[in-house]
């Protein structure tokens, strides 16, 4: 307990260096919550008539976590610096090249726990800057939703995470400047020189990105469109940096990359008038060529007259190996699918109505067993 080590770190500071070193830690745990609170209203004054439709309560909510951390660092960094010992301890010493000679650079703890609050307090100021893009982009949404244009609801989350990652890889050298004295200019340069390298590993991450880009500037769905890709039917729920979300007719996450959204063959669902309906049925062999007309007037007419199909027509169309095919063509108004199942549910029922009105009835796949002779003969024998 006597070592001049323990002296010097525990009694190489006045009381007062002490007092104040817990006083301004003290008023930084007690109070920041408060601090940061009113530090976030004030903020929000610069965003007032921006934002004049949203409460202050949205804004403060976003800031009031992101600040806090910031006056606790601050808090801690300002108390931490109020003592003299142990922060003037050497902790290592290392070669650095100055002017042409070679010099021992020594780092104290108190050097040492500057940069790793300055890391610490770079990386909140840009935590506070991306919720307030988070906030933006809140207003923006808020505002889009308001407009009968669905493309803005589509732009304002890619340009919400286009302008986060641009802060986030600024943020990324600010830190490698100041934190780790990195020539931030000469690494720009040296990756330049290994672009093509770095483009050839991304690849399929810039596609995606160009992807993006080019389905905004084309326009081919919005936010809210239903849409087939290469098969796969979903709702565009949004647009992403390198992906775009669907959610599929049974409520399932689709996530499908941008270049495959641009690449293949889309499909887009609402902006259609019409759904096309193509099906065959298949009625019975016995059914005379009288009735067959018959059915087809009536399915005909059926079609014609329904309030909610356009284009509609039924055709005797071929021989198949166990039935007559009926094909019947017919156009649906555009409408949402639930009520788009239940008019071709409708018109089946009446179809099965039309068949069996007019004494035929639906064939399914059967084979028939033949004698060594024909019927007609066995009977003749027989009598």
């Amino acid at each position: 307990m006597d070592s001049p080590f323990f002296e010097q770190i525990f009694w190489g500071n006045s009381i007062k260096d002490y007092c104040v070193f817990a006083g301004i830690l003290l008023f930084g745990v007690l109070f920041k919550k408060i601090i940061s609170r009113l530090l976030s209203l004030l903020l929000f004054r610069l965003f007032k008539k921006f934002a004049s439709a949203v409460k202050d309560d949205t804004f403060v909510s976003l800031l009031l976590q992101p600040i806090a951390f910031f006056i606790s660092l601050c808090s801690y960094y300002l108390a931490i610096n109020q003592l003299k010992h142990p922060l003037n301890v050497v902790l290592f010493g290392y070669a650095k090249q100055i002017e042409k000679t070679k010099e021992t650079v020594h780092v104290t703890l108190g050097q040492a726990i500057d940069k790793v609050f300055l890391f610490l307090i770079i990386l909140s100021v840009f935590w506070i800057i991306l919720r307030i893009i988070d906030f933006i982009a809140h207003v923006l949404k808020f505002k889009a939703s308001l407009t009968a244009d669905r493309a803005d609801d589509q732009l304002v989350p890619f340009l919400k995470e286009l302008t986060k990652t641009i802060i986030c890889f600024f943020g990324f050298f600010v830190l490698l400047g100041y934190v780790f004295e990195i020539n931030v200019l000469t690494l720009i340069t040296g990756l330049g020189i290994g672009g093509i390298a770095i483009a050839l590993a991304a690849k399929e991450s810039l596609e995606n990105l160009i992807g993006s880009f080019t389905i905004f500037l084309d326009k081919p769905f919005t936010v809210g469109d239903v849409v087939k890709v290469d098969g796969v039917e979903g709702t565009i729920d949004k647009v992403g940096f390198r992906s775009t979300r669907l959610i599929s007719p049974d409520k399932t996450t689709i996530v499908i990359p941008n270049r495959a959204m641009i690449d293949g063959v889309l499909e887009n669902v609402t902006r259609r008038e019409f759904r096309r309906v193509n099906f065959f049925i298949g009625i019975t062999y016995e059914t005379p060529a009288a009735s067959i007309k018959e059915i087809l007037a009536a399915v005909n007419t059926l079609l014609t007259e329904h309030p909610k199909t356009t284009d509609g027509f039924a055709v005797f169309d071929n021989f198949g190996d166990s039935a007559l095919n009926i094909q019947v063509v017919y156009l649906v108004l555009q409408m949402p699918h639930s009520e788009f199942i239940r008019v071709k549910e409708e018109i089946n029922f009446q179809l099965i109505r039309i068949v069996q009105e007019y004494g035929s009835d639906f064939a399914y796949p059967t084979q028939r067993v033949v004698g060594e002779e024909p019927p007609a003969a066995a009977a003749t024998s027989a009598g």
